[in-house]
């Protein structure tokens, strides 16, 4: 999946059309593949390109990120009934839960 392709996905979860906020959604893909790649390769820090894999995942993130803007580490929140609360205030370790960590034998 290419990084255009990347980015069409994430606008169309978001219900985004236009290109106004495609600067914003190409740094929320950047932190996500980041987070990514620590995962994938906790001792390795050459890799710069996200498994296909984990494309999708990386997508998902970004979303998530992007929805959580303006509440970053909101641990709760009750307004109107409607209740808020992060399992913390990076990326969530269910999301990341798939993400195989990569070992090599010296």
């Amino acid at each position: 999946m290419t990084n255009d392709e990347k980015l069409a996905m994430v606008k169309a979860l978001l219900g985004i059309t236009d290109s106004s906020e495609d600067a914003v959604l190409t740094v929320y893909l950047s932190l996500a593949a980041s987070k990514i790649l620590r995962k994938a390769y906790p001792y390795d820090s050459t890799k710069t390109e996200v498994p296909l894999q984990y494309a999708q995942l990386q997508c998902e993130i970004a979303v998530y990120l992007y929805n959580k803007r303006g509440a970053e580490g909101q641990t709760y929140h009750s307004e109107n009934g409607i209740n808020r609360s992060y399992e913390n205030a990076d990326v969530p370790k269910s999301m990341l839960a798939s993400v195989i960590p990569y070992a090599e034998v010296i």
